[in-house]
């Protein structure tokens, strides 16, 4: 067993690991806000669907970060897999959607299909309404529009867990 996974093993127990990832997506959260009500860059329903996937690493890293144990590790694990997963899915989708061949087949809703139990964009639509256009690729940076940049930033996201978690399993201490 190399010393750097058994570091990488140890350091996913401590609060300091889960604490930057809970930075790192808070920082994505107060980014998106900066587009949506600095840059006046409307959201969409699929950059909604993909800014509640963030926050669901979001919040599981916060678990972690107020209670540091076996259980919400677990717990924080699965939140964080299922979401960076989730949240993949729905950039690729979106960019799917922008570059559809044939616009006119590109799906989109114009409102945001939440649970009823959980209806987020009328509970809190300064965060979670959807104004914005899916096929809207207005704001570009070296060439790739806001969907592509979140498709990467979600690989990056279910690649650091998928290499945490095998670091976790190589050295028997899955949580």
């Amino acid at each position: 067993m190399s010393d750097f996974v058994q570091t990488m093993s140890n350091w996913a127990e401590k609060k300091s690991s889960w604490l930057l990832l809970f930075l790192s997506t808070l920082g994505l959260q107060l980014a998106a806000l900066y587009f949506q009500y600095g840059l006046d860059k409307s959201p969409c329903v699929m950059c909604i669907y993909q800014r509640t996937a963030v926050y669901g690493i979001l919040l599981s890293a916060l678990l972690v970060v107020l209670v540091n144990n076996s259980f919400t590790r677990m717990l924080a694990f699965a939140g964080w897999a299922v979401s960076a997963v989730w949240g993949f899915m729905l950039a690729h989708e979106h960019v799917d959607i922008i570059y559809a061949p044939n616009p006119f087949f590109a799906i989109c809703p114009f409102e945001p299909n939440f649970p009823s139990w959980l209806p987020l964009h009328e509970w809190i639509p300064a965060i979670f309404a959807a104004p914005g256009s899916c096929t809207d690729n207005s704001w570009l940076f070296l060439d790739l529009g806001m969907a592509e940049w979140m498709r990467i930033i979600f690989a990056i996201y279910v690649a650091l867990f998928a290499f945490v978690f095998m670091c976790r399993l190589l050295t028997k201490k899955p949580f």
